[in-house]
């Protein structure tokens, strides 16, 4: 059956986030903060650790206070925020507006970049007549750094897990955008870097590619070396 449609993940899929390093600098420049070499060294370090970066890996162990928001984190913008704020906070930084700040800053379009091929397929795509949609697990709105960086004119549809309450796997959240895309799901591809949330599409009908969650550099032909645009030119 030929690709009408395609869904893809946000992050570590169409859109990498920052170094640990380059968020704090940036959340500390935003408060005004100056630290020395060493102590600023020792905070994003610790910070990773923390596995306290929304994007980046997440923890083998949450901290017992936190374990009901990290569940349920991407239902919701407030448990999203509580969740990841309550992780850098088990760094303790120089001053306490910083946790707002790093929260902030992850929020940002500065705060991400495509993966080098993402405009080339999603573009090529898009011209092919396939339709296309973003299905994310998160706490905010993304749609400003697809705008940023000039790829929201390829999307047809946004799912966000925290607009509907629900998180993948949870295969709703798949049938909604097929439906907003105007596709069966048998008709439609999913691609994402998590093997567990991201094969929830595989539920409804939906074939599911995956991609490595890796930095820009180490996987700059990623989505084009699944196919698609060749399965449907």
């Amino acid at each position: 059956m030929p690709i009408k449609g395609v869904l893809f993940d946000f992050s570590g899929t169409l859109f990498r986030i920052e170094s640990v390093r380059s968020w704090l600098a940036a959340a500390c420049a935003a408060r005004g903060v100056s630290v020395d070499e060493a102590d600023f060294d020792r905070y994003a370090r610790e910070l990773e650790a923390a596995c306290a970066l929304p994007g980046g890996p997440g923890p083998q162990r949450v901290p017992e206070a936190l374990a009901e928001d990290w569940a349920s984190r991407d239902e919701s913008a407030h448990r999203h925020r509580a969740a990841y704020t309550g992780l850098a906070r088990q760094v303790a930084l120089p001053d306490p507006g910083l946790y707002d700040a790093l929260y902030e800053r992850h929020r940002t379009p500065e705060a991400w970049c495509p993966y080098p091929d993402a405009a080339e397929v999603l573009g090529a795509l898009a011209g092919s007549g396939v339709r296309i949609g973003v299905v994310s697990n998160i706490g905010w709105d993304l749609r400003p750094v697809f705008r940023a960086h000039g790829l929201d004119a390829f999307v047809d549809a946004y799912v966000l897990s925290f607009e509907h309450g629900i998180q993948k796997p949870d295969a709703q959240l798949f049938h909604t955008a097929c439906t907003l895309l105007g596709q069966h799901p048998t008709d439609v591809v999913m691609v994402g870097d998590d093997r567990h949330a991201d094969a929830g599409a595989a539920a409804l009908g939906c074939e599911v590619r995956f991609v490595e969650h890796a930095p820009l550099a180490e996987r700059p032909y990623g989505l084009r070396e699944l196919g698609l645009v060749n399965e449907v030119a």
